[in-house]
């Protein structure tokens, strides 16, 4: 009886049961792509304009959730119900393509999610110290000069992040991902609703055009490049959670199959998504018009309603808390598995001890986990107050790992898993799909660099 009800624990790969469901799915995916970057769309409206912008918009939420139905797929190997599970991005990599393609997706993947971690921390740390900076304009003036440090507020994120790195897997943190989901919608809606009203009040002559900033009035020829090579970066980056897709999908239950519920939560999150960037982008693009700046919450588009713009702060740093998780936790595994399989006998890697918790009970605490999950937070802590413009940096990441994680290799995945004949049709439109976006991917890198090159030569200048 006993071995019944323990076989009824677990899953077919003998893993404890996956609980998983499409809303908790649905939720994860909102949490990890809705960021405090669509506050920012406004601004990538107004570089492409009332014509290029909602078109950029729904072409790469349509890209998206094409690559990213193709990807769910790949989550067992053979037969899509009874196969082999593959557990991250890599296995699934493995086993369909193997050879280079694994290194390359797990560098990528790698780096995606460090970068991640990295620029939340900084964006957090920027819009708890918005808060101050709100306050202090409503009570001194718009026109004062408000400053406050970021680095007290990064340290107060890294320190809860320490203490939530040590939920256990991604299974455990629907809960997490539920909260920040509901901050990314109070947050987006405040802007939403602030810029409606901006608009109904007259928005002070905002300028708009359906091609957006006008060379020779706002910026050059150079700067119109540029930006316009930035924004359909940021428009492409904007819905991307391929990195932990395979991750999310492994939460699920098995059944109804899994591929066919990960396969609705993307249609659910990225059709929700794509109408909150239209409607944020588009509402606030009318209320700023061609002046719109990066982030219309932090670098204060609004000053009033102070105490709403300090909620809507404090919601983005929220949410940030928990997407912070949803990167990080897949992140964690690869390296925790990586170890335990090539130090299966290590007295510290691999044993769990059980340590009794007042009015919780019994929590198994494995010492490796601790140390290195800690390593790493404190790590990503001080890169993000050592380099201020990371963020940047962050951009350049997005561009390299944004066309083999979530174009190129589902794509190739699909094709050896269909056995597709070269160059039918079929195989051919699909290749010209995976090379228009490594175009935008390469558009969008040699931007990331010269925004870089700024922000670097900026800091210095004010630094000096």
């Amino acid at each position: 009886m006993e071995m019944g009800k323990e076989n009824e624990s677990l899953d077919d790969d003998g893993r404890v049961k996956r609980t998983g469901t499409l809303m908790t799915a649905s939720v994860h995916i909102i949490t990890a792509v809705i960021g405090s970057g669509v506050l920012s769309l406004a601004w990538v409206m107004a570089q492409l304009g009332w014509v290029a912008g909602p078109v950029s918009l729904v072409a790469f939420s349509v890209i998206t959730w094409f690559t990213s139905i193709l990807l769910a797929d790949c989550y067992r190997s053979d037969d899509p119900v009874p196969g082999k599970r593959n557990y991250t991005y890599v296995d699934a990599v493995r086993t369909n393509l193997g050879g280079y393609k694994v290194r390359i997706c797990g560098l990528a993947q790698i780096g995606n999610l460090i970068g991640a971690t990295i620029g939340y921390t900084i964006t957090a740390g920027i819009s708890m110290a918005a808060v101050i900076r709100s306050n202090c304009f409503h009570k001194n003036g718009h026109h004062a000069k408000c400053q406050a440090s970021n680095y007290p507020f990064i340290i107060i994120f890294g320190g809860i992040q320490i203490v939530l790195s040590q939920i256990p897997n991604f299974h455990k943190l629907s809960w997490l991902s539920m909260i920040a989901a509901v901050m990314s919608f109070s947050y987006t809606l405040i802007g939403i609703g602030l810029s409606i009203a901006q608009v109904a009040g007259g928005n002070n002559g905002a300028r708009t055009g359906l091609t957006g900033v006008v060379v020779g009035l706002d910026v050059t020829v150079s700067e119109k490049v540029w930006k316009t090579f930035q924004a359909i970066g940021n428009v492409a980056f904007a819905y991307t959670f391929s990195p932990i897709l395979i991750e999310i999908q492994d939460t699920l239950k098995s059944s109804p199959p899994e591929n066919k519920v990960m396969k609705k939560a993307t249609s659910i999150g990225v059709s929700t998504i794509a109408f909150l960037y239209i409607v944020c982008g588009g509402v606030g693009y009318a209320a700023f018009g061609n002046d719109a700046p990066g982030n219309f919450l932090t670098g204060f588009g609004f000053y009033e309603p102070f105490w709403l713009i300090d909620f809507a702060n404090l919601c983005i740093a929220v949410h940030l808390v928990g997407a912070y998780q949803v990167f990080a936790q897949p992140l964690f595994r690869i390296v925790e598995n990586w170890c335990i399989t090539h130090w299966p006998e290590n007295g510290f890697i691999t044993p769990e001890h059980a340590v009794k918790i007042p009015l919780y009970g019994k929590y198994h605490i494995n010492f490796f986990q601790v140390v290195w999950r800690t390593v790493y937070v404190v790590s990503t802590t001080v890169i993000a107050m050592i380099f201020p413009f990371f963020n940047d940096i962050l951009g350049l990441v997005g561009a390299i790992s944004y066309w083999p994680l979530t174009v190129y290799l589902p794509i190739e995945m699909y094709i050896v898993r269909s056995r597709i004949p070269r160059f039918s049709f079929t195989w051919t439109w699909l290749k010209v799909l995976s090379f228009t976006c490594l175009l935008v991917a390469v558009v969008a890198a040699v931007g990331s660099v010269q925004g870089l090159a700024a922000g670097v030569k900026t800091y210095k200048l004010f630094k000096t």
